[in-house]
């Protein structure tokens, strides 16, 4: 699974997830992408199934690219755990998806396999998603 080999700090606040996608919302490598609809956090888990998703569809025809990386630490304190007595432990890492961000983009591959695979990878994640292509 993805995550960073290295980090400033280890632990981070939630932060706010606000406003649409300006940056990484138009397709830069290929002509179908993989593009979020709504926004939220997407695990490095469901990024994983979602890659593999998509290489099972094509058959590993065609080349494909990640535009996320899951660079945010969420933690979680264990269960039956008080409260106090500092942050919880990391859990997994997320990355943070804005609506209109595309995650995955493939080319060499005909539109119909394009538009199946980006579909099935699309159950495996947690945000609403829509294929475009150029």
């Amino acid at each position: 699974m993805l995550q960073p080999k290295k980090s400033k700090y280890r632990k981070q606040f939630r932060g706010k997830n606000r406003g649409k996608a300006y940056r990484g919302n138009e397709l830069a490598f290929a002509e179908f992408g993989l593009k979020a609809v709504t926004g939220g956090w997407v695990s490095a888990r469901e990024i994983e199934a979602a890659r593999k998703k998509i290489t099972y569809v094509t058959e590993r025809v065609g080349r494909y690219w990640i535009r996320v990386f899951p660079d945010k630490p969420i933690t979680r304190k264990p269960v039956g755990v008080k409260m106090g007595s500092g942050k919880g432990a990391i859990e997994g890492y997320v990355a943070v998806v804005k609506p209109g961000m595309i995650l995955f983009e493939l080319s060499g591959v005909t539109e119909e396999m394009a538009r199946s695979s980006f579909e099935k990878a699309g159950h495996k994640l947690s945000v609403k998603t829509v294929m475009v292509k150029k």
